[in-house]
């Protein structure tokens, strides 16, 4: 009865395997439908785009991290928010690098006065070398044919 039961489930388990690696195949492509700030097609010649980095004080690195990562989420969830990646780099831990796209400088500023972003940029003197250093940055494209 123990053989059978064992080949019962190994048989099930063998079958579901199929299911289970297109489910892995077209999990991807179901995330990336729900990101619905990432919107290439509104992105335009000349949107405003951020490049910014700052890097922890000796020792601050987690404090960083912890009082960054919310960020993710918040600008995200931001309807102006074209694009925002926060990233870090892999050799030096508390090193982080923004990239973010607004379709305007107006929407760019208008972010930068919301309460979250202030409360956070009043952490970085205590948390943060030398503050935020940014690259304010036009997108490019071809010309069109």
């Amino acid at each position: 009865m123990k053989g059978f039961m064992m080949q019962t489930i190994r048989r099930k388990s063998l079958a579901a395997a199929p299911f289970a690696l297109l489910l892995s195949l077209t999990a991807p492509a179901a995330v990336a439908q729900q990101a619905p700030h990432l919107r290439y097609q509104e992105i335009r010649e000349g949107a405003y785009s951020v490049v910014a980095q700052v890097r922890a004080k000796p020792g601050k690195e987690e404090a960083l991290r912890a009082a960054t990562l919310p960020l993710i989420d918040l600008v995200r969830a931001d309807p102006k928010n074209l694009v925002y990646f926060l990233q870090e780099d892999r050799a030096k831990p508390g090193h982080f690098i923004f990239y973010e796209i607004f379709a305007s400088q107006a929407d760019f500023d208008a972010h930068n006065a919301m309460p979250y972003v202030q409360e956070w940029f009043a952490k970085l003197p205590e948390l943060a070398e030398g503050g935020v250093e940014v690259m304010r940055m036009a997108i490019l494209s071809l010309p069109k044919k």
